[in-house]
């Protein structure tokens, strides 16, 4: 039999203090190992609708019961919804898309994959690891040695994405995979969290004993002003037990 860790998740996500509409979305599907946020662009409607086409893609992915399988289910699923996305943005003639980051878990390993500058964090021993990097035309600059990374920080032009769902007809997504440990904690958002708190400020709040984490870290952003959406997913993984907790899932 497959080893297999038990994970716990939760999320929380709001408008925040200056936008009118929320137009992140997410996904949850803790039986079947997948996580996704997404942060479309556009405007009010169009991002809604890009984030929640993205989604809804991935929530309606028929899984495999291997990580090859799955992380290719989810992948074409985004690949679909980038289509659609894009078809729609040519006949209208307004332009929208979305930012992407999706964790899939099979067993002990994961991978996670994400087109834009939505993140992946992993928690892991008192340290917390950016896993994915940003595709902005900042990063790019960093990337380039144009720009430091402290210069890159407050840059007027840190919005602006390089590469997201349904901006162009063809996609280019990013891909990591590892292997877990019982232990870590998982960290998928959109910028409205990485955009307004420091790393310390997240690892603090993680380490807050009694659950609950994404909400406290959504409340921060709100304390702190919250100038854009915000949405965050937090995902647990313990050693299996055989004790069945409120809110648990534990992977077949």
């Amino acid at each position: 039999m497959t080893r297999r860790l038990r994970l716990e998740d939760e999320v929380g996500t709001h408008q925040g203090c200056v936008r009118a509409v929320n137009e992140d979305s997410f996904v949850s599907r803790p039986r079947d190992g997948i996580w996704a946020v997404a942060d479309g662009m556009g405007g009010h409607k169009n991002g809604q609708y890009a984030s929640s086409a993205v989604a809804k893609a991935i929530e309606q992915a028929a899984i495999c019961d291997t990580l090859e399988g799955a992380f290719e289910a989810v992948s074409n699923a985004i690949y679909t919804a980038n289509e659609e996305i894009f078809t729609l943005s040519q006949s209208s003639g307004e332009q929208m898309g979305t930012t992407v980051v999706a964790l899939v878990f099979c067993g002990l390993e994961f991978a996670v994959l994400w087109a834009g500058d939505s993140r992946a964090y992993l928690y892991r021993d008192g340290d917390l690891h950016q896993l994915t990097r940003d595709h902005t035309q900042v990063q790019e600059m960093v990337d380039r040695g144009l720009l430091s990374k402290d210069e890159a920080l407050d840059h007027p032009m840190g919005h602006i994405l390089a590469r997201a769902v349904g901006v162009q007809q063809s996609l280019e997504l990013d891909a990591i995979g590892d292997t877990a440990l019982s232990g870590d904690v998982f960290l998928l958002c959109s910028d409205g969290l990485h955009g307004v708190l420091a790393s310390s400020e997240i690892s603090r709040i993680i380490e807050i004993p009694g659950g609950q984490s994404a909400e406290k870290l959504v409340e921060a952003c709100l304390e702190n002003g919250a100038p854009d959406n915000v949405t965050v997913t937090i995902v647990r993984a313990f050693e299996p037990t055989t004790l069945t907790f409120s809110g648990n899932q534990e992977l077949a």
